[in-house]
């Protein structure tokens, strides 16, 4: 994918409107189109490979620590692409037009002995050095997900098995109420016989009742 800033030199290598015409009958047709798009894929490939980063990066969104990175430095005569972004800001040129803004960064690049493809090929550099921190980047955040994908999974098992011995604990803390609760009110039945048993006794002595009999304890009560 071809860039925009490209369009700002490319056209300077290509005829003038007169000598096209003398030339050929299609220029500015597309394959005055092709021919410009050709001349980016030169320049392009005569690009070295994906660049390698020699050093880290601690400010990922600074991209200067990117390009000293990938070892991409300015030339002698300090013209980049990112010198050629400052002049499209400067306040005597931003707010001219495209054709008079190529013109000036031409004449700036001719004043400084600096060829166009120069700056494309700077241009192309640090593209690909993005690129490159960019797929470094994704796959430093796959492998990330991948490990904490595993951690959840992992996570959640163990959590499943927590729940499933919370809830055995759970049941066993109720089934051990149930039994003592069983236990405690055939207590109290026996005893409530045994009152009664005292209390049968004791009446062929007295007339009042000092001995207390409570009721058995009913069904729905044992059940709670």
């Amino acid at each position: 994918m071809t860039k925009k800033w490209y369009n700002y030199f490319l056209s300077v290598d290509q005829p003038e409107q007169g000598e096209a015409e003398e030339g050929s009958s299609d220029a500015g047709q597309p394959g005055a189109l092709r021919t410009a798009a050709q001349t980016v894929a030169e320049i392009a490939s005569g690009v070295s490979a994906p660049p390698k980063f020699t050093g880290p990066v601690a400010n990922p969104t600074a991209f200067d620590e990117i390009y000293a990175a990938a070892e991409i430095n300015p030339p002698s005569h300090g013209f980049t692409i990112l010198k050629i972004i400052d002049l499209l800001q400067s306040e005597h040129i931003r707010n001219l037009s495209r054709d008079v803004k190529r013109s000036s960064l031409m004449l700036a690049l001719e004043a400084a002995g600096v060829k166009a493809q120069e700056i494309v090929q700077d241009a192309v550099r640090r593209d690909k050095a993005l690129d490159t921190y960019e797929s470094v980047q994704q796959k430093a955040l796959q492998e990330l997900e991948a490990k904490k994908t595993q951690e959840n999974q992992e996570l959640q098992a163990e959590i499943e098995r927590r729940v499933n011995e919370m809830q055995s604990r759970v049941q066993a803390n109720n089934d051990a109420v149930a039994k003592e609760k069983e236990r405690f009110y055939g207590w109290q039945l026996k005893k409530q016989q045994e009152e009664q048993k005292i209390g049968d006794a004791v009446s062929y002595f007295t007339s009042e009742k000092p001995v207390t009999t409570a009721p058995a304890p009913s069904t729905k009560a044992a059940e709670k």
